[in-house]
């Protein structure tokens, strides 16, 4: 006589099962997460390690910019200190998510001081990433990052901002989109239209970046007229570049973590619910030429919206592990710039009742999502 075969979810906890065909029910997220338990160990030393390193290079690229005597010199060691900012951001993010270290308190100061350079208010990027894009990953309503319009809406909206949102989605605004929808509306000062709820800690954050930045220009500016150079050149490519560089970073690696013509959307509760986010609505973009490692493993996200808790030294394995787990469950792609083009290209609006991307004509451009039973 046969054994029955034990559900999915009855896999002992820190136990990867076999891979699971793509046919069978998904496990529940917790036992999912009981497969990365294992991988969700945090390293003080490390982190520190980490995040002396990165800091030490953010200080002395603008040290260097300061002394290179070329303006060409400093554009480049601007577009470096940017690239840097990301990198600091990512520590600060895995402190945010208390991954970085096992020490709450420390994961909080760090996170601050790591979050100076790009100037985001610990507290409010807390909860709207936090609390609401890892809530709601692709909930339209809830999850405001990326979040599509339908035509409809699109329609509705003034001349102005549908040309900002062409101007968002055409492959090259991501950073535009980022400064101005994120940063600028909901994080830096925001408004009560946009954040409704005040406490005193999202005021003191906001002060504080707004003081650090205040401090930066002031010393370039300082630097520039002790050593005879021009303060506008010295401050545009000391603070205006990095500064920018950051936000074209960070903003296409928000759009293509939750855009791509496998990933849904959704406008009803219920259904992105039964959906199981967690798994179904990011992507594991895969680069070559260390890219990966550059941005501290970010672009293994699956392994992150399943567990939050796993940091990043620790993602490319959990990611591994998933795949090897779930296979044809998790979208994965291989970068390239035709890819992402065409990505930008085709995803413009969404329908929310077909599942599928649409172009500004309402015109659809890519296969509807299984709708999830």
């Amino acid at each position: 006589m046969t054994s029955p075969v034990a559900p999915a979810d009855a896999v002992p906890s820190g136990v990867p099962p076999e891979p699971l065909s793509p046919h069978a029910p998904l496990p529940p997220r917790k036992v999912i997460r009981s497969w990365l338990m294992p991988l969700s160990e945090r390293s003080t030393p490390r982190a520190l390690l980490l995040f002396a390193l990165d800091a030490s290079l953010f200080v002395a690229a603008l040290a260097a910019l300061v002394m290179a005597s070329h303006w060409l010199a400093k554009i480049a060691l601007g577009i470096l200190a940017g690239v840097l900012i990301a990198r600091l951001f990512i520590l600060g993010h895995d402190a945010c998510h208390q991954s970085l270290t096992p020490r709450r308190g420390l994961n909080k100061w760090l996170g601050r001081i790591a979050f100076l350079p790009s100037l985001t208010p610990y507290s409010l990027w807390e909860v709207g990433h936090n609390v609401v894009h890892h809530g709601y990953t692709n909930l339209k309503g809830f999850d405001f990052v990326w979040a599509p319009y339908s035509m409809q809406e699109y329609a509705a909206l003034p001349w102005w901002r549908r040309a900002l949102e062409r101007l968002y989605r055409n492959g090259l605004g991501a950073g535009l989109y980022y400064l101005i929808e994120i940063w600028w509306l909901k994080l830096f000062f925001p408004s009560r239209r946009q954040m409704a709820t005040r406490r005193r800690i999202f005021l003191a954050d906001c002060l504080l970046v707004a003081g650090f930045a205040a401090l930066w220009i002031g010393a370039l500016a300082w630097l520039a007229m002790a050593t005879q150079q021009s303060v506008a050149l010295l401050v545009a490519a000391g603070f205006g570049v990095p500064f920018l560089v950051w936000n074209a970073t960070v903003g296409f690696v928000l759009y293509v973590h939750h855009t791509h013509e496998s990933v849904a959307w959704y406008d009803s509760k219920a259904m992105w619910a039964r959906a199981q986010p967690f798994v179904s609505t990011t992507v594991h973009l895969r680069f070559r030429h260390g890219v990966g490692t550059l941005l501290h493993h970010i672009m293994e996200h699956t392994a992150h919206h399943v567990d939050m808790s796993v940091p990043l030294y620790r993602l490319k394995r959990a990611q591994a592990l998933l795949e090897r787990a779930l296979p044809g469950r998790i979208v994965v792609q291989n970068f390239s710039w035709r890819w992402y083009f065409d990505t930008a290209r085709r995803c413009k609006l969404y329908d929310f009742q077909a599942l599928c991307w649409t172009d500004f004509r309402g015109r659809r451009t890519t296969a509807p999502s299984p709708v999830p039973a």
